[in-house]
C-alpha cells in the first residue's frame, strides 16, 4: 500500500466530516421526539462511540494502524468511515420504512 499524500488525507477527512453531518441529519429528527424509540437511538449512538474508539485504540496499540504518521492517520479515517457508513446505511433503511 502506497504512502497517503497530504491531498489524499485532506479529502479523506472531509468527506469523513460529510458523511457524518449527514447521519447527524439522519439520527436528529429521531431524536427529537423523545420516545423510547429516540431513548433507545441515542443509547446506540453512545455505545457505537464507544465501541469505535476502543478498537480504534486496540488497533493502535497492535500496530495494526502503520508505522508513520500519514498511514496511521489514513487508518484511522478508514476505521471510523466505516463505522458512519453503517449508520447511512442503516438509518437510510429505516427511513425508508416509514
Amino acid at each position: 500500500m502506497r504512502e497517503p499524500t497530504s491531498l489524499s488525507l485532506t479529502f479523506d477527512c472531509w468527506h469523513l466530516g460529510l458523511e457524518a453531518c449527514s447521519v447527524i441529519g439522519m439520527r436528529l429528527p429521531r431524536l427529537m421526539t423523545g420516545n423510547a424509540a429516540a431513548i433507545a437511538e441515542a443509547q446506540l449512538m453512545v455505545s457505537e462511540k464507544v465501541e469505535a474508539a476502543a478498537r480504534l485504540q486496540w488497533k493502535m496499540m497492535t500496530g495494526r494502524l502503520g508505522t508513520s504518521g500519514p498511514a496511521m492517520l489514513n487508518a484511522s479515517v478508514a476505521h471510523y468511515r466505516k463505522a458512519v457508513r453503517k449508520n447511512q446505511r442503516r438509518l437510510g433503511k429505516a427511513g425508508k420504512s416509514r
